[in-house]
């Protein structure tokens, strides 16, 4: 068996090499924590290479994503389906060792880190998601769901405010098998932290309630695994490791500095550092016997082997409890999910109330939530606003940590990396909930999800001008369509408690990517539809109602303004104008259909179109072209109680109306005929019914 030292050794000369090939990346981190790494993956982390996907494994984050070499080169050397040829290509188009770790990219990695912090967010996440899968399954003398959680963090993680949010509450929560290692090397892309990063890090992790030790020599494998062994015994407190490293140890020239943070060392110190470190080898060449000595294979399969033994013995015990932990764990619905909606959906529209669209979620929540043990959410100290908590909702605590419901305390960005950690553990479906305008604190972590394709809920509330009283610092603008621009999440904003019940649906059932379901705070009318239409509200947008004779214009709108649409419409009608309304809740749900079925909603041959949305307008322009219009918000808005809010922005029917007949009269102006004249109560400025 090789020395130690010669194993992490193995760590940094791969970081070394790959950064240099790539001509990019950065090898401090894998050099100053390989010793660190080498013990909790040697001794301590429970995995299997030949199947990342273990139920039971324990879960590795690597928050400080940009030392990502360290990552591959564990899980290359340890055995994982990851061979030097993808060391090699590093950072390079389509490898498996992108620039930071991608979930989904490379076996073996939890999820994708980089924009720092969140990966800590991600672990309380996931060390939350294996307490409660826990205390749902495990039974005296049978524990099936008992794994931990490790994530390797640095200087950087620890200045992001996201630190604090996710810290604090997994303090509260007691999440005992979670530990963070803290690479404490004083350095970072500016220089010596010291100017800029002098907080007491071990005092201010006890405040939280957290097992902290100080002062541990990472370069030192017996001090490092004294330490793990103790965090892992630390009861119900998470624990923090603060290990004293050398950044780039083993660089003659650049050690410490931050010379070696983000850049290649160089060939000449590449070559001083394989002296320094006793590796005399040529680069992206590891001798058998340190292969041998990193092998986790055999160990792995055996670990795995005695786990599904205990599974097996407890499905002999608890057939049901087993049944239902696998299909948790492969991310299935419930086998009757189909018709539970189906009814749920009848029910509500056979109901025909109006109702805020908010109201309309909780009471979705009611209605699926009995069936989905595996909803876990809550809200970010707006429960009572956005209305998250339902008849079924049991909060999560210490005493209690089966509980379904998070209070998540003012945490809107840490909330939603918990989210994903806990949607990419496994075992359960998150939901998360702010107002719509505080999607803004959580934006990154909207992204990672997105990103990594993972199955989360965001719920907003408060999607508009219509919060009214609050004002412009509360009232969303551009969120809506900031969302809707961002790659893989879904938008759904849906105009009463049909559509609301649609778009929970459609987020339970969407498994590769997230969504984001905007609900209003003011009460919306409900919509007659047909059983055809409530079936067509699945495919993003509809005709909610058609021209009675010749189809001359179209109104598309979402939302609260749906059935202003609809007023206008009407009145329009009265006057002769045939006028369809299309309801569009999700865009990109929409633009998703075949074009017949899309050419059917929107027919190319009617170019008088308008759109209504009391929020941004840019979207809206390739709906309705080059001859529509759009009655949008472009400005901030208003302090003022909603309904005066909407009549001074123009969000009423009369003015919709107006917009209408402009662009027909656009459109048929430029086709050599005569303008559409004003209606009648539009020309006396009077309000339509």
């Amino acid at each position: 068996m090789p020395e130690r030292r010669q194993l992490a050794n193995a760590v940094r000369a791969l970081a070394m090499d790959a950064v240099q090939r790539a001509k990019s990346g950065h090898p401090g981190m894998p050099m100053g924590m390989a010793d660190i790494a080498e013990v909790l993956w040697n001794d301590f982390l429970a995995h299997n290479p030949a199947n990342p996907a273990w139920p039971d494994r324990d879960r590795f984050v690597l928050s400080n994503g940009h030392g990502s070499m360290l990552h591959y080169a564990l899980l290359h050397l340890s055995g994982y389906a990851l061979p030097m040829d993808e060391i090699r290509n590093f950072r390079q188009l389509h490898s498996m060792t992108p620039g930071h770790p991608e979930f989904g990219y490379t076996p073996g990695v939890e999820t994708t880190t980089g924009p720092l912090g969140q990966g800590i967010a991600n672990a309380v996440g996931m060390a939350l998601a294996e307490r409660a899968l826990a205390a749902h399954f495990n039974r005296e003398g049978h524990r099936v769901v008992d794994h931990s959680t490790y994530v390797f963090a640095g200087d950087g993680c620890l200045m992001e405010g996201i630190s604090h949010e996710a810290c604090s509450l997994a303090g509260t929560l007691g999440l005992g098998k979670l530990i963070l290692v803290y690479d404490d090397n004083g350095i970072s892309i500016d220089g010596e932290v010291a100017g800029w990063f002098t907080d007491e890090t071990a005092m201010r992790f006890r405040a939280y309630g957290w097992h902290v030790q100080e002062g541990v020599d990472g370069h030192d494998w017996r001090a490092v695994h004294a330490a793990l062994r103790e965090a892992r015994e630390s009861g119900d407190r998470p624990s923090l490791v603060c290990c004293r490293t050398v950044i780039g140890w083993g660089a003659p020239t650049r050690q410490g500095t931050a010379a070696t943070h983000g850049a290649p060392l160089g060939e000449e110190e590449i070559a001083g550092a394989r002296e320094a470190i006793g590796w005399p080898h040529e680069p992206f060449f590891v001798p058998d016997d340190i292969y041998s000595g990193w092998d986790a294979r055999e160990r792995g399969q055996r670990a795995e082997d005695e786990w599904r033994a205990r599974i097996e013995a407890y499905r002999d015990a608890f057939p049901q409890l087993a049944s239902e932990l696998e299909r948790r764990m492969r991310g299935d619905l419930p086998e009757d999910w189909e018709r539970i909606c189906e009814t749920l959906v009848s029910k509500v529209s056979r109901t025909a109330r109006s109702i805020a669209s908010r109201n309309a979620s909780r009471d979705a929540l009611e209605g699926i939530g009995p069936a989905l043990p595996e909803l876990i959410g809550g809200s970010a100290d707006l429960t009572g606003s956005n209305l998250t908590k339902w008849s079924g909702s049991l909060p999560q605590s210490r005493e209690e940590p089966g509980g379904n419901y998070i209070y998540f305390g003012v945490r809107e960005f840490g909330m939603s990396a918990i989210a994903n950690g806990i949607a990419l553990h496994g075992g359960f479906i998150p939901y998360a909930g702010t107002f719509l305008m505080f999607s803004e604190y959580a934006r990154n972590a909207l992204r990672m999800a997105a990103l990594m394709k993972i199955r989360c809920v965001f719920v907003y509330t408060h999607d508009s001008i219509g919060l009214g009283e609050d004002g412009p610092t509360h009232q969303a603008v551009e969120q809506a369509a900031c969302l809707r621009l961002m790659p893989n999440m879904s938008v759904w904003r849906p105009c009463d408690a049909v559509e609301s019940t649609v778009a929970w649906r459609h987020a339970v059932e969407r498994r590769d990517g997230p969504t984001s379901l905007l609900f209003s705070r003011q009460t919306l009318p409900h919509q007659e539809r047909s059983a055809a239409r409530i079936a067509q509200i699945a495919r993003g947008g509809y005709v909610l109602r058609d021209a009675a004779g010749s189809l001359d214009a179209i109104v598309i709108a979402t939302g609260s303004e749906v059935d202003i649409a609809m007023q206008a419409a009407a009145s329009l009608e009265a006057d002769g104008v045939g006028c369809r309304v299309v309801s569009m809740p999700s865009t990109d749900v929409f633009d998703a259909q075949d074009s017949e079925y899309r050419e059917a909603v929107l027919p190319s041959r009617v170019s008088a179109r308008v759109a209504v949305e009391a929020g941004a307008t840019g979207l809206w322009h390739k709906y309705v072209g080059p001859a529509g219009r759009i009655v949008g918000l472009d400005t901030f808005g208003e302090s003022a109680p909603y309904a005066d809010l909407f009549e001074h922005f123009g969000f009423t029917a009369r003015n919709v109306a107006s917009e209408v007949l402009a662009a027909l009269a656009q459109t048929r102006g430029g086709e050599g005929s005569a303008p559409v004249a004003q209606s009648p109560a539009l020309a006396r400025n009077e309000e339509v019914p």
